[in-house]
């Protein structure tokens, strides 16, 4: 069966999730973090809950991670809504390193003014398994990297 543009509505439906919003919280997969920490020795997790933090010191919902100091070494996994933006243009603007994993959205505004010949950037091969789940992610991954001398 196809639509009004004569494409395929099996495809049309599957790729709706590749844009979905059912959820904004992808919490990291604690082997894919254990490595980039065993690399860069995070000192602070920017936007976690106490369920998924991945650092001792973190900034929780309540603390609001964008109103608040970086410092150290940070780790940002944000919440993968509309406010993704603002939190990718919080990690390029402070003055410390942070890894940020992200969807790999290079089309967006946010790819464009904040991450694109301002931040090392590292492509993720395949698929990650976000939260323990045994699917993968309906999306690709990247990691964004502003790095800050000290």
């Amino acid at each position: 069966m196809t639509n009004v543009a004569g494409r395929d509505m099996g495809t049309e439906t599957k790729m709706r999730v590749h844009f979905s919003s059912r959820t904004i919280y992808w919490e990291t997969p604690k082997d894919f973090f254990e490595k980039l920490n065993a690399e860069f020795c995070f000192t602070l997790d920017v936007c976690a809950t106490k369920q998924n933090a991945k650092c001792a010191k973190f900034f929780s919902e309540d603390d609001n991670g964008l109103s608040r100091e970086w410092a150290g070494t940070c780790w940002m996994n944000p919440p993968y809504g509309r406010e993704i933006g603002k939190w990718v243009k919080k990690a390029h603007d402070a003055n410390t390193t942070v890894v940020c994993l992200l969807p790999a959205r290079t089309d967006t505004k946010w790819f464009h003014d904040y991450i694109l010949g301002k931040a090392e950037i590292r492509f993720i091969k395949g698929r990650l398994k976000f939260g323990g789940s045994k699917s993968s992610a309906p999306f690709p991954s990247m990691l964004a990297i502003f790095k800050r001398l000290k």
